[in-house]
């Protein structure tokens, strides 16, 4: 028995398709136990970081965690603090409950001193895994593509209803992403390991955030004008949107960390899809309906 943290969210529902389909036997600890589909093959079990006592018994009999639980922006009472603590809680229950081996998503340059939060937390969860004591993997994405992904599925929708669409500074930084089946493939793989490891996940290719927004413009066969704009525009202009599309579509340090590089790695490629290839291929799917992120999380 292997358990997936968020086994209904993105990269943990592509995790328990790709340990489903090796004949493992997949149990999902969710905050949504209500999307759980009829028929589906996991085996259901709440997310309650406040229970140690339950969190404990759902680990209970699990040979490999493989955890994505983080948050991407704070919301209301969720911040990158309670993340942390809450992560450290899941670590202790699954010590507690005996499990073998835990697989952790984290991202590329993680970093205690990073002036974003996002990183610094990331970086604390990843020291509380390694003084667990525990056999473990670290998987470090940038960005995900494929499936129903937010990011790309937003840009194009961005690109079909917007007659115009920003670029901060001159778009050069660059971002490297991975498929999520790449990563799920990759987290597997690790799963069955017994040594400490940290690995980034990242795809064959890596381009720059204009190229990502063109490839993605030709796609979709967009008429809309990409424009650069100075990079402190893009913060405000981008919580304007937010605000009317009630969503957050890109935080200020998001933008400015991949301004800064950190989207972008100089490891061996670990993923096999291109994603200008998959753009070129799927571009029809991409952009019919936004996609909310605080709908899909926080709701």
């Amino acid at each position: 028995m292997d358990a997936v943290t968020g086994g209904f969210s993105y990269s943990g529902a592509a995790i328990a398709r790709q340990l489903l389909t090796h004949g493992r036997r997949v149990r999902t600890l969710t905050g949504h136990p209500g999307r759980a589909p009829a028929g589906s093959e996991l085996d259901v079990r709440p997310l309650m970081f406040a229970d140690a006592e339950l969190l404990r018994a759902s680990l209970a009999g699990v040979d490999t965690l493989y955890n994505t639980y983080w948050v991407r922006f704070p919301h209301g009472a969720t911040t990158f603090d309670v993340a942390v603590e809450n992560s450290r809680r899941l670590f202790a229950a699954a010590t507690a409950a005996g499990v073998r081996r835990i697989v952790h998503i984290s991202i590329t340059h993680p970093d205690m001193d990073s002036p974003y939060a996002y990183f610094r937390g990331k970086a604390a969860v990843e020291q509380l895994l390694a003084e667990t004591g525990l056999p473990h993997a670290i998987v470090r994405p940038a960005i995900l593509f494929g499936a129903d992904g937010v990011l790309i599925n937003n840009v194009a929708w961005m690109l079909r209803h917007m007659p115009v669409v920003a670029v901060g500074g001159n778009g050069t930084y660059r971002v490297r992403g991975i498929h999520v089946d790449d990563l799920a493939r990759l987290c597997v793989e690790l799963g069955a390991g017994d040594t400490d490891t940290v690995v980034d996940a990242v795809g064959p290719q890596s381009v720059t955030f204009r190229e990502l927004i063109d490839c993605v413009r030709t796609a979709v066969s967009s008429r809309a004008l990409v424009l650069p704009v100075p990079g402190w525009v893009m913060p405000p202009l981008t919580a304007a949107l937010g605000f009317v599309l009630r969503d957050t579509l890109l935080t200020a340090d998001e933008y400015r960390a991949m301004a800064d590089g950190l989207a972008d790695s100089s490891a061996p490629s670990t993923g096999r899809i291109v994603f200008t290839d998959w753009v070129a291929e799927h571009g029809a799917q991409f952009g019919r309906h936004y996609a909310n992120e605080i709908a899909r999380h926080f709701a």
